[in-house]
């Protein structure tokens, strides 16, 4: 569905608000790549650690050793990859970095206030 003018305008200044507030995670953002490569990749790390699994358990049934030791190692590639790509993306060590000082006007504060008087009547255009 296409967005219209008025709200692709929107949005324009929504962007800019956000990279003048906090310009080091708006770029994170754009430079973390589409959404679906990255769940259709965690996607297929799950299913080797679960097919890893699978082969562990069929080693052991057929007391086959080498199935066991591919499906362990398999496990362990798959739990890596998840594990880097989800550091990747910001996660546990990132999201302790301190956080800028918010200024008392921020976009939060004026697209509520934009919230506000559409609700109200006011066109502010």
């Amino acid at each position: 569905m296409a967005l219209s003018e008025h709200e692709q305008k929107l949005l324009e200044e929504m962007e800019r608000a956000l990279y003048a507030e906090d310009p080091r995670f708006a770029s994170s953002m754009r430079d973390s790549g589409p959404r679906f490569v990255r769940s259709a990749r965690t996607g297929l790390l799950s299913l080797l650690v679960v097919s890893g699994i699978a082969a562990i358990i069929a080693g052991l049934a057929s007391q086959t050793a080498i199935v066991g030791v591919l499906g362990f190692t398999a496990v362990l590639l798959g739990l890596y990859g998840i594990i880097a790509a989800a550091l990747a993306q910001g996660g546990p060590a990132k999201a302790a970095a301190p956080k800028p000082a918010k200024k008392p006007r921020g976009f939060l504060n004026s697209a509520e206030e934009r919230f506000r008087n559409r609700r109200d009547g006011i066109d502010g255009h």
